[in-house]
């Protein structure tokens, strides 16, 4: 297509982003270009199978003193595994197959869409198979090409061209064909510039949440006893002479209620909320996804606020166990099935104890290789450290509660911010109608 049919096609979809840096208002409207026109897609390093030939000879470390290997599943994460191959072989493919900055890696085959910028190394750095690189021309910004493919539209357009086979990959033809929208190379900076400065404050953000997390992780060791130990190594001064922590079956903390069983034809737009295992996200009831059946069905266990909803049985062994306390104000309720409620004399102590290595070793232990649920006879013989007092239970349930707000506010600072990137980039980038 010549820079002129361009230039029409681009009148006609009246490409003029709803959101514009005031020096640019009279620069036009954008070009629309094939993806292939601004970036060239260089062939999978390893798809001629030296990497595969080659496996046996890689060894992984906890080092920076080897090569870095970038692994499709590496890309979420944005982390790398050093590597190192132990003969000449793997030197010589790796001296050929180096990254060094300034190139975009994008999976073809699996997480369709996962796009990770590489940082400038000094180091020789490579990649494991099911990878392009994407390499930039002189007229465009590499960081707004970057912003470009981040965008959920880029994704929905990558994920539409996915093959009908079960192996969900996409070619270089297909890639190369999809339309993008593209300011002159000034404009391209500046808005890589903005997105990116709100992508380094996303990442100080999520660096301070992993650091709570972390700290709660480190404080629960200490407010717990460890294995073998019978008090823990921090008690607060007023407890000190309390005497030793009993080892308790979960019966004796409380009860367990079952779910509802219902059918489609139970399902109505309004009536008695079932809570499910996706009401649960991060530790927190979220009404986001709802299903309510009829108010006058039978079987139905109303759930109360403290009440703790847990994931007892689902498709995902991840999601197995999963818990979170029931709020104040939440509406008119019963839980599913596949979930249950364990309805505790001291709530917010036992959420605490749910949030445990030892409660994470015991539902482990249940599921077992290939069970995905958990035997409610067995859940309720689960056994913890407890203090006799009540009031240590409720003093250390107040410590982690509080530092748990800490945690949501932390979160939730990082999902605004995201939904203010989301937005501004729907203004930032415009439209084109295919």
């Amino acid at each position: 297509m010549s820079k002129e049919d361009k230039l029409a096609l681009s009148r006609v979809e009246g490409l003029i982003p709803e959101l514009r840096f005031p020096e640019f208002k009279n620069e036009g409207e954008w070009e629309i270009n094939e993806f292939g026109e601004l970036i060239n897609i260089l062939a999978d390093y390893t798809a001629n199978g030296s990497f595969a030939s080659l496996k046996e000879n890689v060894t992984y470390y906890n080092s920076d003193e080897y090569a870095v290997l970038v692994r499709t599943t590496d890309l979420d994460k944005k982390t790398f595994t050093p590597a190192r191959f132990t003969d000449k072989r793997g030197y010589d493919f790796l001296s050929k197959t180096s990254l060094y900055g300034n190139e975009i890696v994008m999976a073809n085959v699996g997480s369709i869409g996962k796009v990770f910028r590489v940082p400038y190394f000094n180091k020789p750095m490579t990649l494991a198979p099911n990878t392009y690189v994407l390499k930039f021309y002189d007229f465009v910004d590499e960081g707004f090409i970057y912003q470009l493919m981040v965008r959920p539209e880029f994704e929905k357009k990558l994920l539409s061209m996915v093959g009908s086979s079960t192996l969900m990959a996409i070619n270089k033809g297909n890639l190369r064909s999809i339309k993008v929208a593209v300011p002159k190379r000034k404009e391209q900076q500046k808005i890589a510039s903005c997105l990116s400065s709100l992508d380094e404050v996303i990442t100080v953000q999520s660096q301070k949440l992993e650091l709570l997390k972390d700290h709660k992780k480190g404080l629960m060791q200490n407010l717990f006893p460890q294995d073998g130990e019978k008090v823990p190594k921090f008690r607060f001064k007023e407890f000190e002479k309390e005497g030793e922590w009993r080892q308790k079956e979960l019966s004796e903390l409380g009860f367990l209620i079952n779910g509802l069983t219902y059918s489609p034809e139970d399902v109505r737009d309004q009536g008695l909320l079932v809570l499910r295992s996706s009401n649960i996200q991060n530790g927190l009831i979220d009404l986001i996804d709802c299903v309510y059946v009829r108010e006058d069905i039978n079987g139905a266990n109303l759930t109360q606020p403290k009440d703790i909803l847990i994931c007892v049985r689902n498709g995902s062994k991840n999601l197995i166990g999963k818990n979170a306390i029931i709020p104040q104000g939440i509406p008119f309720a019963t839980h599913g099935a596949f979930m249950t409620v364990f309805r505790a004399k001291n709530p917010k102590f036992v959420f605490q104890l749910f949030q445990t290595d030892y409660y994470d070793k015991q539902v482990k232990a249940d599921l077992g290789a290939t069970i995905n649920s958990i035997n409610g006879k067995n859940f309720i013989k689960y056994k913890f450290p407890v203090p006799e007092n009540p009031k240590e239970q409720q003093k250390i349930a107040s410590c982690l509660s509080s530092l748990d707000a800490l945690i949501t506010a932390q979160a939730g600072k990082i999902e605004h911010l995201k939904l203010h990137k989301r937005g501004l980039m729907q203004g930032i980038f415009p439209k084109i109608n295919d």
